[in-house]
């Protein structure tokens, strides 16, 4: 349970805590358009020694934003290399650790079976703790209500 709220925790800071996640860069270019191929941008990785890829097999994948004028390419050792779609230039080159903690939060970290029957259960129970905390809160204010109603309805009888 608490590797899932220490994960949840750093997942929920991601856009904002650069250690999780490089923030994402803007081309200067913005709006010409991707100029290069995948071809020229698998190359562009290659010079990149901290990713580490000779090939298409190195690359997680590679998420697009021609609206930033990038590409962000995910090796598969977790590194990042975004890079600008018009001239080719390497914007950013980081370690990205939030796949890393985001499969830490779902479980398959540990084994493909421990998503479903560990960390599933886990969700379940912490779901009834919510559940039975909101009710064992609800409880008493509902009995201070009527208690209160009541009292009103005593007084009022009386008064007439």
């Amino acid at each position: 349970m608490l590797v899932v709220i220490l994960s949840g925790l750093l997942l929920q800071l991601k856009k904002q805590v650069t250690w999780v996640q490089p923030p994402t860069q803007s081309s200067n270019s913005i709006g010409e358009g991707p100029t290069l191929t995948f071809a020229e941008i698998l190359n562009i990785v290659r010079d990149v020694s901290e990713a580490n890829v000779s090939e298409w097999s190195d690359v997680d994948r590679i998420d697009v934003r021609p609206t930033k004028g990038i590409a962000k390419v995910r090796c598969e050792n977790r590194w990042e290399v975004q890079v600008d779609l018009s001239s080719g230039a390497v914007l950013s080159s980081t370690y990205r650790r939030s796949d890393f903690i985001e499969s830490l939060h779902d479980g398959s970290y540990f084994a493909p079976w421990a998503k479903l029957w560990v960390f599933f259960p886990n969700g379940v129970v912490l779901l009834g703790l919510l559940v039975s905390g909101i009710w064992l809160w609800y409880l008493p204010l509902r009995s201070r209500r009527r208690r209160a109603n009541k009292k009103l309805s005593a007084q009022s009888d009386s008064s007439v």
